[in-house]
This record gives C-alpha cells, structure tokens and sequence, in this order.
C-alpha cells in the first residue's frame, strides 16, 4: 500500500515538496484541501498543478477508510463501519449531543478506534473477540473523524427519523480514544495522530476536548504525563482490586491495582490535571456497595471523577446489567463519600454500540469461523 497522506504533518508535507522542486507555500494548499475542505481526491485540489496532483496521486492514499455499513440509534448515535485499505475492518461512533431526538444537535462527539482488534482481552468487550490484528495508522485514525466531518458536511448526519441533511458548517467539537483497541498499546502513531487532529492546520480540536482511555498501561500513563498536549486520561478500572481485576481484565495479571494506581499518581501530579475513571457495573462481579466505598477512597486519593456505566449486552457474552435501581443505588453511595460521579446514560444500545459489535456481526457473516464468545 502507498503511504496515505494524512500521516503526515504540515511540515512533512513541506519537506517533501520542497525535495520535488515545488515553493513551499504548495503544502499549505495541500493541507487546506485535505483538512479544511475534506476533498475526495487529489484532482479536486483545483488550485495545484496537474503534474504536483498526479504526483500525488502516484505517491499516497488520500483517504485510508471506507464506510461499509451505518447503523442509526433512535437516540441519535451513529455507529460507522470501515473498511481499511487491507480489508480490516474497524468501528467509529458519532455521539450527538441532542436535546430532543427529532431536533439537529450543535455538539458531536466521535468515538475513535486506535487497532483493528485488540489484544488485552478485557471479558466483556466484544472488540478482542477476534483477536488483535494490528495497530491504526496515523492516517487510519485522523480518517475516522475527518470521514464523519466530509459526510455531515456534504451528504448529512441522520438524526432520529428525520433525512439526512448537508450543513456546510457540520463541525467536531469532542474526541473520545475509546473506540476498539488499547490507545496507549499503538502510542506514537496515537499520539501523532492527535497532534494532527488538535493542530490549526488539521482539525482544529481543542486538546482540552480530547479524551484518551486506557485498560492501564503504567509505562505509558506516565509517558503520557510528560506530553505538552492537555489530553485527558481516563482509567478503565472496572474493579477496585486485584480479584475482580484479574477475574475481567488479563492485563492486570501483568499491571496489578496497585502498579496501576502508582501511575496515576505520577499522571496526577505531573500533569496536574483530574483524570476519569471508568467503571462498567457488571451484575454480580462488580456491582456490590462495598465496592463502591473502595472506588470512592481510591478516587479521593487521586482526585479524580468517576463515570458509571451499566454494562452495554454484547453477544456471546455471559455478563448482564444489573438493575438500574442498583446502579443508582452505587452512584449514590459514590457521590455520598463526596466523589464527582455520573451515572452514564446509555447511548446506541439498540445498536450495538458497545466497542465491536457491529464489527463481529459482520465477520460472522462473512467468516463461518468467526467465534461465537471468548
């Protein structure tokens, strides 16, 4: 496969055309083609030359995705399918910030996935199924957002049941690393991939609107602590100690609460910012009031908030939500030993939304030998 463009940073591109013997004011076109108008091909970029847009044309992929399926919740998220030049296939979410589901939202939130498959095999994730496959491009995760803008830009987002509408202004304001994958397992290509997604020149998101989340990778959280960009971490805990954690999470075999924890430390006073743990409420694994006082004295020692999720279903799987009555009752006992907590309400779960799924679904219609559960 050619290199695909978006790779690249503005003063790559520069570099390279500069070597071919074009005046470097040629990148900041190529840029603005890329990026501010999301143009569809290297021959749409009017205002280049004919041998510079064929050379480019020879030299790189302008685009690395291709939806392949779309699939509309009736609370407004969209799940998008990709496939990838080699035939992989990877998800990315679009979440609106709707206030009623028939009327057009001014916020988006998208979901990005960072490998094809994963290799941490957390038990109730849906995206290590299959196995890991192998890590994003740069490109491949820019691609997942810009994809979504050039659509919303030009054909229209759906929302609820009302036809898709083109709004020229169709902008992201929000990124979430939580799509398939582990972040922090394919950081240089992540890392670069959000310079480009913060940069002006790119997509123009405030770092401060990008959150990266990670099953806990200690070497890397600390490595992340010493980036210029004011990312945002969050912790998918899942389990107060190591029983749990073991039981639903292998890595922490390898990185146990304790290891995990001395990261976030080092995150929380090097970056001096509030990270986020997560915590997916598993019926009859993780869901116990008492667990709740241990997340909360962990989440006070390290200053940090913490987002409810009752479990998304994923086929194939054995665990379930517990009651909502129940998950409410966690939230509170959380919020009553004086921690910022949510209780996050659930979107896209008619379709799937869970990190996966819609991926699954498709190679076990595919690919017989596809399996079933893990």
């Amino acid at each position: 496969m050619k290199p695909d463009l978006k790779s690249l940073t503005q003063d790559e591109v520069a570099r390279l055309l500069i070597k071919q013997g074009h005046p470097a004011y040629r990148s900041t076109q190529v840029i603005q083609w890329t990026y501010e108008r999301a143009a569809e091909s290297f021959d749409a970029m009017s205002n280049l030359s004919l041998p510079l847009r064929q050379w480019l044309a020879a030299e790189f992929d302008l685009w690395t995705v291709k939806e392949l399926r779309e699939q509309h919740s009736t609370d407004t998220t969209e799940k998008f399918l990709w496939q990838l030049r080699d035939g992989q296939l990877v998800e990315t979410v679009l979440i609106p910030a709707t206030p009623g589901l028939t009327s057009r939202s001014d916020r988006h939130t998208v979901c990005v996935s960072t490998q094809v498959g994963c290799a941490y095999g957390c038990k109730f994730c849906a995206s290590g199924l299959n196995g890991f496959r192998r890590n994003l491009t740069t490109g491949e995760i820019v691609d997942q957002v810009l994809a979504i803008v050039r659509m919303g830009r030009t054909a229209g987002i759906r929302v609820g049941d009302a036809p898709p509408k083109p709004d020229p202004e169709f902008r992201v304001q929000n990124i979430v690393v939580m799509g398939m994958g582990e972040p922090l397992a394919n950081y240089d290509n992540l890392m670069k991939a959000l310079k480009i997604i913060n940069a002006p020149w790119g997509l123009n998101i405030g770092s401060r609107k990008i959150t990266v989340s990670t099953c806990g990778l200690p070497d890397q959280i600390k490595k992340l602590a010493t980036e210029p960009l004011q990312i945002r971490l969050a912790v998918s805990l899942h389990g107060t100690n190591d029983k749990i954690r073991d039981q639903i999470m292998p890595v922490n075999r390898k990185h146990p609460v304790g290891e995990l924890v001395e990261a976030c430390e080092y995150y929380a006073k090097t970056k001096g910012r509030m990270m986020t743990f997560e915590y997916i409420l598993i019926e009859g694994v993780n869901d116990d009031l008492n667990l709740a006082d241990q997340l909360s004295a962990m989440a006070r020692r390290l200053h940090a908030k913490v987002n409810l999720i009752p479990y998304n279903p994923v086929e194939g799987l054995r665990w379930q939500r517990p009651s909502m009555d129940r998950c409410h009752a966690f939230a509170a006992r959380v919020k009553s030993r004086g921690v910022a907590a949510t209780l996050r309400i659930e979107k896209g779960g008619d379709i799937g939304a869970a990190c996966g799924q819609l991926r699954l679904q498709t190679m076990r219609k595919t690919s017989p030998d596809v399996p079933a559960e893990s």
